[in-house]
C-alpha cells in the first residue's frame, strides 16, 4: 500500500509517514513545504515575539475568544428560531428548558464583549509599539477592517433576543445606515428588508450574524495572519 499512488498523493516528501530520506537542504525543504504544522510556524521566531509581557498574547486571545464563539454559537443555533414570535420565547427557554442553555448562552455573551475588549486592546498594542509602519500599514488596515467587522458582529447579535432594545437597535442603526452619502436609502432598504421594521428585518440580521460577517472575517484573518508571516513577525519594541 506504500507504494500506492493514493499513498504518495496523501503523505507527500517530508511526511514523518515516509522513510528513506537523507539529512540534506532539499530534505529539509521538503519538511517545512509539505507539513503543515511546520508551515504554520515561522522557521525563526524573534526572541520578544515570544514575551508575554510584550504581546499579552490579545492576538492569540481574540481568536480563541473567535472560536469559542463559533462553538458556542452552533449550540444556540439549536434552540433559535429567527422569527419575530419565537425568537424571544426561545432566548428564554433556554435559560429554563435547555440543559446547560444558561451556561452556553452566558459563554456566548460574555466571549462577545471579552472578544471586542480584546481586539480593541491588540490594536491599541499594535499601534503602540508602530506597526503600522512599513511594511505593516496594509496589515493595519486588515486589522482595522477586523475591528470593525468585530463591532458589527457583536451589533448584530445583541439585536437577536427581539426585546425592546433590539428593535430600537435596529431603528438607529437602520436611521443612520440611511445617512450614507448617495446609497444611504438602499443600505437602510437593504438592512431592514423594506422601507419600515418587519419581521423579515430579523432573519436579515441573523443571517448578518451567523453567515455573512463570520464568513468574511475568516477570510480577513487568514490575510492577517499570512501577513504577520510575510512581514517577518511581529513588530519589535520602538
Amino acid at each position: 500500500m506504500r507504494q500506492s499512488q493514493a499513498w504518495s498523493s496523501i503523505f507527500r516528501p517530508g511526511s514523518p509517514f515516509r522513510h528513506g530520506y537523507t539529512d540534506s537542504p532539499r530534505n529539509r525543504s521538503y519538511v517545512i513545504m509539505n507539513n503543515v504544522l511546520y508551515h504554520l510556524h515561522p522557521v525563526k521566531v524573534k526572541r520578544h515575539s515570544v514575551r508575554l509581557s510584550y504581546t499579552l498574547c490579545l492576538g492569540g486571545l481574540s481568536f480563541f475568544l473567535f472560536i469559542l464563539l463559533t462553538i458556542t454559537g452552533i449550540f444556540l443555533m439549536f434552540y433559535y428560531r429567527p422569527t419575530s414570535p419565537a425568537a424571544y420565547q426561545d432566548i428564554q427557554a433556554l435559560s429554563t428548558d435547555v440543559a446547560f442553555g444558561q451556561v452556553v448562552r452566558n459563554m456566548h455573551r460574555w466571549g462577545a464583549h471579552a472578544m471586542v475588549l480584546t481586539v480593541f486592546l491588540h490594536m491599541s498594542r499594535v499601534f503602540y509599539h508602530g506597526a503600522y509602519k512599513p511594511p505593516r500599514e496594509f496589515n493595519w488596515v486588515v486589522g482595522v477592517v477586523l475591528l470593525l467587522l468585530t463591532l458589527l458582529l457583536s451589533f448584530t447579535g445583541y439585536l437577536l433576543p427581539w426585546d425592546q432594545l433590539a428593535v430600537w437597535a435596529v431603528t438607529v442603526g437602520s436611521n443612520m445606515a440611511a445617512y450614507t452619502p448617495v446609497f444611504g436609502a438602499q443600505v437602510s432598504f437593504a438592512l431592514i428588508g423594506g422601507v419600515q421594521i418587519t419581521p423579515d428585518t430579523l432573519l436579515r440580521w441573523y443571517v448578518l450574524h451567523v453567515l455573512f460577517l463570520p464568513f468574511v472575517i475568516v477570510i480577513f484573518m487568514a490575510v492577517h495572519f499570512w501577513r504577520v508571516r510575510k512581514d517577518g513577525g511581529i513588530s519589535g519594541p520602538l
